[in-house]
């Protein structure tokens, strides 16, 4: 195998793994980033409605309601000190992405545009504001091609169309990674000091989802498999307001610039779930309510979809009921310039014109709050101790600082990318200054070979489009918005079938090296099938209901008993693994334990877990 050796390893080229690069380019490292797409086709690129930060450019806010918001948001399981980190490095990370040459939107007065957006607030939860800082409705693809363009500036190294596939764990340290060039089927070795997942979610083990066929959780998976937990896998996002069937995303923004969602009946509902923010509640909120109305008859057609209404005349009608004032109604034009890509993927994928009819709309499939464990820095966590794991690096959504709790805050996404993974890369290079080259193994590699020849060689009868099939059908049905523990135990079993079929019954038909996606695919499928089973099996044991994790048979909060998070490991037995889970890792609870907590004593028990009420 051809051996590349630099200092730093990012693997992924999102935000997380872009930020990251720059950050350790900057620090003097010599920095690589291996991805299995293009750059700029990273899955940041789809993040449409805004960046929060508590900017104030619009209204009072501060970086501390900023936290709040994320800390009750992720129903108290958000741990606090990291919540401040992103809401305090979030306003100096904005300003920097617009010195790097982002093009926001503007206000009037030339200063960066803010939206209101679900679950944002001033002064503790008193009134909605505006903090989503945006860039029309294409927000993240313009984060994407402004941290590519400062890479290629700072001599960061690419290797595209490189799938990462293994890690190489050298006495309990990170000394690289194995990864196939896809255009040549040939296995390369990435020798690093430091290496930095950022890979992505995992979405794909759903059926309906928001996230691109190539989110398939490859490096959770890889790090579980060589001995790292991962972290409160049981808490998945659904997002409300997906395409109806497809799962393509309408953004939280077209419900910050006036948006509601409509019944069968004509009702604004959720005025009946969240009072006060109403359709700018919390997304498990909301994802909630669309699917008691389909319970309830209610959804249009009976076909488990509301609609999303953005149409002029129905905004200011609500708009004028609220006593808005006139400089908030919006016309056409508006609705047009503020959200170009919604208008053209409903017009082109539905034949739906926003402007002019209201938007079919489901939940979808769309993040991971869990992942690979790590502190505020990006360090990898071994155990629930904080043990960190020397060399090994994670930021984004393949990782968990937890600073989304059970349900991450709209706009966080993308905050959590730029504030984690600069803070990461900066760690990274600061770690390579210092530490020694670890020797490879002289069989560096030839267990993840074995595995792909078993793969291609396979001559069973099932074929991964058959099981994965299967896989996102049984995730939707009893791992998705409303859980029981019959459900669950049902998508455990349905999941132990598929692996055995996965392992004992798989064929393939292209055995060719070159660009082989069947073979690739199949092999993803195994790290969904991985994925999707701890999340289940964590989910089985958390007998509660907390943000994105909604049990039906345990439907209340229980502080008491569950105001922690679940570690999940795996033994390396890719065919029929032993799991451990345990929920020995407890809650930063820090803003409201301290004494010397930023706010008075009144703010500080805001903090405390409490009715989450909107």
């Amino acid at each position: 195998m051809k051996i590349h050796k630099h200092d730093a390893i990012i693997i992924g080229a999102g935000g997380a793994g872009l930020m990251a690069a720059l950050y350790a380019s900057k620090g003097g490292a010599d920095v690589a980033v291996v991805s299995k797409l293009y750059p700029t086709r990273s899955h940041t690129g789809t993040a449409q409605g805004g960046i929060g930060a508590a900017l104030g450019n619009l209204d009072e806010d501060k970086p501390i309601y900023h936290t709040y918001d994320t800390v009750k948001g992720g129903d108290y399981l958000t741990d606090q000190a990291a919540a401040k980190i992103l809401a305090e490095n979030a306003v100096d990370a904005v300003i920097e992405l617009e010195h790097m040459g982002l093009p926001f939107d503007r206000t009037s007065a030339q200063r960066i545009s803010q939206r209101r957006f679900g679950g944002h607030t001033r002064n503790f939860g008193e009134e909605l504001v505006r903090r989503a800082c945006h860039a029309a409705d294409r927000t993240g693809h313009m984060i994407l091609q402004t941290l590519y363009q400062q890479c290629i500036k700072n001599d960061v190294s690419f290797f595209d169309e490189f799938q990462v596939v293994d890690m190489i764990v050298v006495d309990g340290a990170l000394a690289g990674v194995v990864a196939i060039e896809l255009g040549t089927g040939e296995f390369h070795i990435f020798h690093g000091k430091a290496s930095f997942f950022a890979t992505g979610g995992w979405g794909r083990c759903w059926s309906v989802t928001s996230n691109a066929h190539s989110l398939t959780g490859d490096g959770a998976a890889i790090a579980l498999r060589r001995g790292v937990p991962l972290q409160d896998m049981e808490f998945f996002q659904f997002h409300p307001t997906g395409i109806y069937r497809m799962g393509i995303l309408i953004t939280e923004g077209v419900r910050g610039e006036g948006g509601v969602l409509i019944n069968s009946q004509g009702e604004r509902f959720m005025e009946r779930y969240a009072p006060s923010a109403k359709d700018l509640a919390s997304r498990d909120v909301v994802s909630r309510a669309i699917y008691l109305e389909t319970r309830a008859g209610r959804s249009i057609k009976n076909r488990g979809y509301v609609h999303l209404d953005i149409r002029p005349a129905t905004v200011n009608r609500y708009f004028a009921e609220e006593g808005r004032a006139r400089a908030d109604f919006i016309d056409d034009a508006t609705v047009e310039r503020k959200l170009p890509d919604i208008l053209d993927f409903c017009r082109t994928y539905l034949g739906v014109d926003p402007v002019k009819e209201p938007m079919p709309v489901q939940p979808t499939a769309h993040y991971a709050m869990g992942g690979i464990p790590t502190n505020v820095d990006a360090e990898v966590l071994l155990d629930a101790a904080g043990s960190v794991m020397p060399g090994a690096y994670a930021a984004g959504e393949t990782a968990c600082v937890s600073v989304h709790g059970a349900n991450r805050l709209g706009t966080n996404s993308l905050v959590d990318l730029v504030v984690f993974g600069r803070r990461g890369g900066m760690k990274m290079a600061e770690f390579a200054r210092s530490a020694d080259w670890l020797p490879l193994p002289a069989d560096a590699g030839h267990a993840i070979q074995a595995e792909f020849e078993r793969i291609r060689k396979s001559g069973g009868q099932s074929r991964p489009g058959e099981l994965r099939a299967q896989m996102q059908a049984t995730m939707m049905d009893n791992v998705g918005v409303f859980r029981t523990q019959e459900t669950l135990q049902q998508g455990i079993d349905d999941l132990a079938a598929l692996r055995e079929r996965f392992h004992q019954d798989l064929r393939i038909d292209d055995k060719a090296r070159v660009f082989n996606t069947d073979l690739m695919e199949a092999w993803e499928l195994g790290c969904l099938l991985d994925l999707a089973d701890v999340t289940a099996r964590a989910a089985l044991e958390r007998k509660e209901s907390r943000g994105a994790h909604s049990r039906e048979d345990f439907q209340a909060r229980d502080d008491q008993n569950w105001l922690v998070h679940s570690l999940v490991g795996h033994d390396g037995n890719l065919a029929n693994p032993d799991y451990t889970l345990n929920f020995d890792k407890k809650v930063d609870l820090s803003l409201w334990e301290a004494e010397e907590a930023q706010g008075t004593p009144e703010d500080q028990q805001k903090f405390r877990p409490r009715e989450r009420v909107y």
